[in-house]
């Protein structure tokens, strides 16, 4: 057992002094590049899981004010109430839509509301819940360019790493004029730790970037899905019936006239 231990120790020692080695021997401009991918892994992982929990987060807000929605009787039951729900995207659409029919609906100089809106205004409404939507999509896919860039630029830097020190070495071992295998190698091997380097950078990033698009593909559908359900209550309770107003007037007419 203590052998196993032993032998351990030194393989992980000799693999330590490998990668000291490696980059010892690595040239200016693969150092560069490492250094450069190592900051957009860091980058990288720092918008994979801050982008989780906030969608993890919206996700589960979504969940509660969905429930909460449904089950009052008014479409501005909530709205009166002065609920707040930071960081839900259905929420801030509601309330948004919320705001622009209260101000539509609003009766000034007796400070009540009226029982209906006209179809002019109840569009204007329709395009502040549409505005909403897309800012809130907005705000979720905000950082995801990082990981793009990442998925798709890391592997390209490593690859310029590696034929940058490729070249360098077959450019020294030339004007010394001996290609050995001593010669050769750790030039090599410097020059091929920029794309393991690019891989590990990109590897990750490709899973957590196709995980938040799904993520966000989903949220992005609730939010068109209850779009559309707020809309629809709304004009359900404050729409005007403009058929039954145009039929109305020649019935206001025939009364005024067998009246005079």
């Amino acid at each position: 057992m203590d052998k196993y231990c032993l032998f351990a120790f030194v393989g992980t020692a000799s693999r330590k002094w490998e990668l000291v080695y490696i980059w010892e021997q690595a040239t200016p401009e693969g150092k560069a590049i490492i250094i450069l991918l190592i900051i957009f892994s860091i980058l990288a992982w720092s918008v994979m899981v801050s982008k989780a929990i906030q969608m993890r987060r919206a996700k589960k807000l979504n969940q509660y004010f969905t429930a909460e929605f449904r089950s009052q009787k008014r479409v501005l039951d909530m709205f009166d109430r002065r609920i707040q729900a930071e960081g839900c995207p259905l929420f801030a659409v509601y309330q948004a839509g919320c705001f622009e029919l209260d101000a539509r609906i609003q009766l000034p100089e007796r400070g009540g509301r009226r029982k209906r809106i006209s179809l002019k205004g109840m569009e204007h409404v329709k395009r502040t819940i549409e505005n909403a939507v897309a800012q809130e999509s907005l705000k979720l896919e905000s950082g995801l360019i990082l990981l793009a860039i990442a998925v798709s630029g890391a592997p390209f830097l490593g690859l310029l790493g590696t034929v940058w020190g490729v070249m360098s070495t077959f450019g020294h071992i030339a004007q010394q004029g001996s290609a050995t295998l001593a010669a050769m190698a750790p030039g090599v091997a410097a020059a091929l730790i920029t794309t393991v380097a690019g891989l590990l950078v990109a590897i990750p990033s490709m899973f957590g970037y196709n995980w938040l698009v799904h993520t966000l593909r989903t949220l992005t559908v609730e939010l068109d899905n209850f779009a559309q359900e707020l809309v629809s209550r709304m004009e359900t309770e404050y729409l005007r019936d403009e058929d039954n107003d145009t039929r109305a007037e020649p019935f206001r007419l025939r009364v005024e006239q067998s009246d005079a």
